[in-house]
């Protein structure tokens, strides 16, 4: 016989986003950063994209993470590489019928091409010359390698 404050049974964990068929989820997110990865690959809310995204969500590998879904969609290698500047842990999941078809970790890149604006207004690669900019990652953030300038903080609002 059960006692009177003993559950029957434990409840099943709601899913918080629903699955999709096919597309990309990208997990393991820097908790407050989802809205940065939808900038990073061009979701604006404008299109006609069909996104789930979940903010804050409990992670016994992080403590908080967030979840980005996106429906008939897999990312490009420099889309990617963008996610990798902002969510170094982050992972991303190719979905084929509901099932995880392939799955890998961002590795954040040694050098960016033509990725993020120099903000120093000075450097050549903000002119009308024909370069891309070029930036070496290093851990306390981006180096230039026109102009030397250190991006160390707020690496987001530099992405092009």
């Amino acid at each position: 016989m059960k006692e009177k404050n003993e559950p029957a049974c434990a409840p099943e964990k709601p899913l918080l986003i629903s699955p999709i068929r096919d597309g990309t989820v990208i997990d393991h997110i820097t908790a407050g950063e989802a809205l940065n990865v939808l900038k990073i690959i061009g979701i604006t809310g404008t299109t006609s994209e069909s996104v789930s995204v979940a903010t804050n969500v409990s992670s016994g590998k992080m403590g908080r993470k967030d979840i980005v879904k996106v429906v008939d969609r897999e990312l490009s290698q420099e889309e990617v590489d963008r996610i990798a500047l902002i969510a170094p842990h982050a992972s991303i999941s190719i979905i084929r019928d509901f099932k995880v078809f392939k799955k890998k970790g961002v590795e954040t890149p040694q050098f960016l091409v033509g990725i993020v604006q120099c903000p120093n207004p000075g450097c050549i690669s903000n002119t009308n010359e024909p370069i891309r900019s070029h930036f070496e990652v290093l851990g306390t953030g981006l180096r230039c390698q026109y102009c030397e300038w250190l991006i160390s903080k707020d690496i987001t609002s530099h992405l092009i």
